[in-house]
C-alpha cells in the first residue's frame, strides 16, 4: 500500500507536472525568462528549507532519541557530500561531452547554464534536429540530463515519506508532500523546455507532450528507491536522506540559483529564493 501511495504522489509530481509544462510549451511555443527565473529560485528556496530544516535535522533527532550513534552528524555530512559530488560529476561529464557541439557555448559563456534549455540540454538536441543519425543520441542525452535532476528529486520525496510510520496518513502532510508539490511546480518550466525543441524539430504536438511527460518518470523511480532504502534500517534511512539532500543541494546551488540569476540579471531571483526559504520553513514547522 505504501509503495502504491508513493508511486501515485510522485507520478503526479513528476509525470503530470512535466507533462503540464509540455502542454504549455506546445500551446505557447515560448516562455518568459523572468517568470521562469522567479519560479525556479522560489522553488529552490523551499527545497533548501525542507532539506536543511527537516531532512538533515531528522537524523539528529534520531541520535537524541538513542537510535543513532553520536557520530551521526559526521555520517550525515559524508552522505550529503557524496550525493552532491555524484550529481556534480555526472552533470560535468554530460556538459563536457555535449557543450562543444552547441555553437554559442564558448570560452565567453558562463560556467553554468544561463537558460533552461542548456540545463536539460534541449539546445544540444535542437542543434542536431537536421541530422537524423545524431538526433537520437542527442535525444538520449537530453532525457538522461532530465533524469539526473528528477531521480534525486524523487529520492527526496521517497526518503521524506520513509521518516513517517504511516505513509497513507502523511500523504497530504509532512516534508514528503511539501517536496512533491514544489518539485511538481518546478517541473512545469522543465516540461516547457523539453516540448518546445521537440516541436521545433518537426515532432507532432501530441507525441512531444507524451515524451515530455514520460521524461518525468525518473521522479517515480527515485522516490521508490529512496523509500525502499530508507525502510531497511535507521542507518540506511540516514544515508538515504543524506545522499538525496546532497543531490538536491547541488541542484539548488549548482544549477537552479545561478541559472535563475543569469536568466534575469537582477536581485529579484535572490529575493525569491529568500522568500522561498521562509515559506519552506513555515511549511515544515506547521
Amino acid at each position: 500500500m505504501d509503495y502504491l501511495v508513493i508511486t501515485l504522489i510522485t507520478f503526479i509530481s513528476g509525470v503530470v507536472g512535466t507533462g503540464l509544462g509540455g502542454v504549455i510549451g506546445a500551446i505557447l511555443k515560448r516562455d518568459s525568462n523572468k517568470i521562469v527565473s522567479l519560479l525556479l529560485s522560489f522553488a529552490a528556496g523551499i527545497m533548501l528549507a525542507v532539506v536543511c530544516f527537516d531532512l538533515m535535522s531528522e537524523p539528529i533527532e534520531m541520535m537524541k532519541e538513542g537510535s543513532m550513534p553520536k557520530l551521526t552528524p559526521l555520517i550525515v555530512v559524508a552522505a550529503v557530500a557524496v550525493g552532491y559530488g555524484v550529481v556534480y560529476a555526472l552533470n560535468y561529464f554530460i556538459d563536457k561531452r555535449t557543450n562543444h557541439e552547441v555553437t554559442h557555448i564558448d570560452e565567453n559563456h558562463p560556467a553554468t547554464a544561463d537558460d533552461l534549455d542548456e540545463l536539460i540540454h534541449s539546445n544540444h538536441y535542437e542543434s542536431h534536429k537536421n541530422n537524423k543519425s545524431s538526433l537520437f543520441v542527442a535525444g538520449l542525452v537530453m532525457m538522461f540530463a532530465i533524469a539526473l535532476h528528477n531521480l534525486p528529486e524523487g529520492m527526496v520525496i521517497g526518503a521524506s515519506y520513509a521518516i513517517s510510520s504511516d505513509v497513507a496518513k502523511s500523504l497530504f502532510s509532512g516534508s514528503g508532500f511539501i517536496m512533491a508539490i514544489v518539485i511538481g511546480l518546478h517541473n512545469v518550466p522543465e516540461g516547457m523546455a523539453v516540448s518546445v525543441p521537440l516541436i521545433s524539430g518537426g515532432m507532432s504536438k501530441p507525441k512531444s507532450v507524451l515524451l515530455t511527460a514520460l521524461s518525468g518518470l525518473p521522479t517515480v523511480f527515485g522516490a521508490l528507491l529512496g523509500f525502499a532504502l530508507g525502510g531497511i534500517s535507521d542507518i540506511m534511512l540516514v544515508l538515504s536522506l543524506g545522499f538525496a539532500s546532497g543531490a538536491m543541494l547541488y541542484v539548488v546551488f549548482g544549477e537552479l540559483l545561478p541559472e535563475s540569476i543569469l536568466m534575469w540579471r537582477s536581485k529579484l531571483p535572490a529575493f525569491a529564493l529568500f522568500f522561498g526559504v521562509l515559506v519552506g520553513f513555515l511549511l515544515v514547522m506547521f
